[in-house]
């Protein structure tokens, strides 16, 4: 990228997993990356400080300390920026957690994401990408999930405001004309990943010697799809802006494509994995057996993910491909040398 052609990209929850992975991808190629991340004690917040850590080594990358759910900040941060796009990772993340602090998931992910589609709105951002979740398809069970399929059934608060986040942008692509895409993504798992995740929290106890918690007594399928697919994925597509699509029928409407320049796509690993084999994986990269609590399925959950990747497929020409050994292994590597296990 040439300098004069430098674009200027907002990544919104830059401090998180996905979020620090994408910032990294982007500075490298270029881009004039600034992320607003409000910090939150969700999780350890060490290891977002640490991301940050390596992300502010580039010149060309800029951390603002900020809520997306706090209106006037984000007008400011807008009308000072001007971005060129806008990339929405920001969300109070976790299907469980949505069950205990249902006001969290309100605040951070319907109101925090209208602020950022105002601020596209009125500053002129070419295209907002923005995060939902493989969570949306719910009670659907015609497996693999589609884009094309209806996913009015979400079985839990977090799902429901992913949901909403497409409803919203669809909204503002049909009233504004602002192009919106979204990415359904399917349990992205790797290096710098989330301390609540089941890959962390299984090779924490594992390491420690103590019992893995093991939901729906391990009946239980996953389309674990590595980071470096999904950053790659999100990376080809921000600068292929959806357009209309002619063919969009109102009689026979398509969930996926829209008469307004809006379109969604699903990024996932199309490999769905056994919660049993996952863990078995685990233990052979470990050298060491898991004990195990078999647990019955908890509230919010749903028992498989599957995703369908034709429309990624064919619209960027990358299949995500990275094996679950590979991946399991990149992530032991670096949780051992993250804390200094020998």
């Amino acid at each position: 990228m040439n300098l004069q052609d430098k674009k200027k990209i907002l990544v919104t929850g830059g401090a998180g997993f996905i979020g620090f992975h994408l910032c990294k991808r982007l500075t490298e190629h270029g881009f004039d990356v600034v992320t607003v991340d409000n910090l939150n004690d969700y999780y350890d917040v060490r290891i977002k400080h640490n991301r940050l850590k390596l992300l502010e080594s580039a010149a060309n990358f800029r951390f603002v300390r900020m809520d997306i759910a706090d209106r006037a900040a984000m007008e400011n941060l807008f009308a000072a920026e001007k971005f060129d796009y806008v990339v929405n990772l920001a969300a109070q993340a976790g299907v469980r957690y949505s069950i205990k602090n249902p006001h969290a998931y309100i605040e951070s992910n319907i109101i925090g994401f209208a602020n950022i589609l105002e601020g596209c709105r009125h500053n002129k951002v070419k295209h907002l990408i923005f995060a939902s979740s493989s969570s949306v398809y719910g009670a659907n069970t015609n497996i693999p999930f589609s884009v094309r399929h209806n996913v009015d059934h979400p079985m839990s608060l977090y799902a429901a405001t992913k949901k909403s986040n497409e409803l919203l942008a669809h909204t503002y692509s049909s009233l504004y004309g602002l192009p919106c895409t979204g990415l359904r993504f399917f349990t992205v798992y790797g290096p710098w990943g989330r301390p609540d995740m089941a890959l962390f929290l299984f090779i924490k106890a594992i390491l420690e010697d103590r019992a893995i918690d093991v939901f729906n007594h391990g009946n239980m399928r996953r389309d674990f799809t590595y980071i470096d697919d999904i950053v790659e994925g999100v990376f080809r597509l921000i600068e292929r802006i959806p357009t209309p699509n002619p063919a969009w029928n109102g009689k026979k409407p398509d969930p996926s494509s829209s008469y307004a320049p809006y379109k969604l796509y699903n990024i996932g690993n199309n490999k769905p994995v056994g919660l049993m084999e996952f863990i078995e994986i685990i233990e052979t990269t470990l050298g060491k057996t898991a004990k195990k609590n078999l647990l019955p399925m908890q509230q919010g959950d749903v028992a498989e993910t599957y995703a369908d990747i034709d429309e990624l497929t064919r619209d960027t020409g990358f299949t995500p491909s990275t094996p679950l050994e590979a991946g399991i292994g990149n992530f032991v590597a670096w949780y051992k040398e993250y804390f200094n296990i020998s």
